[in-house]
């Protein structure tokens, strides 16, 4: 018998609209093991970048998550991180930002802490557990799709 947060989770992704990004291959589900969920965004070149995500709590919480390899079940290397051209890209995608565990965004459960000004500064942005995952992997497309998106130094091993 699964948790509360963890069946939210599996209904939000069994909806139309995330069904409907996979079909388009903006993003697809990798693997879910509660509470992480493993979820591949598609980038600008082609490439998909794995962001693990500690969903524990969902919706009410928001999910935390950064880029994550797989195959060493671990944070993904600083060299296979998407790069920036100077954007908005490069202060999400942050090295220096909770161990490459979190992306600096709104919607990420430990970015906001702290940033209560992101209320007031970017409303559309903060996590709505309607809105569920979708909301999260929008915002990360759209980055990974911008014109300020540079492919990582390294491709996959």
């Amino acid at each position: 018998m699964s948790l509360p947060d963890e069946r939210a989770l599996r209904a939000d992704i069994a909806k139309p609209a995330f069904r409907l990004a996979q079909a388009e291959g903006r993003w697809h589900l990798v693997g879910i093991a509660w509470p992480h969920v493993l979820i591949a965004v598609a980038a600008a070149d082609g490439r998909a970048y794995v962001l693990r995500f500690n969903c524990a709590g969902y919706p009410q919480q928001p999910p935390t998550g950064g880029p994550w390899d797989t195959e060493k079940n671990t944070v993904l290397p600083a060299a296979r991180w998407p790069r920036s051209k100077g954007g908005r890209l490069g202060s999400v995608f942050r090295l220096d930002w909770k161990g490459g565990t979190a992306l600096y965004l709104p919607c990420d459960r430990e970015s906001i802490a702290g940033h209560d000004n992101w209320r007031n500064e970017l409303p559309s942005k903060i996590w709505r557990p309607a809105a569920g995952i979708n909301q999260y992997l929008e915002l990360v497309h759209e980055l990974l799709n911008c014109a300020d998106y540079c492919p990582p130094l390294v491709a996959a091993a």
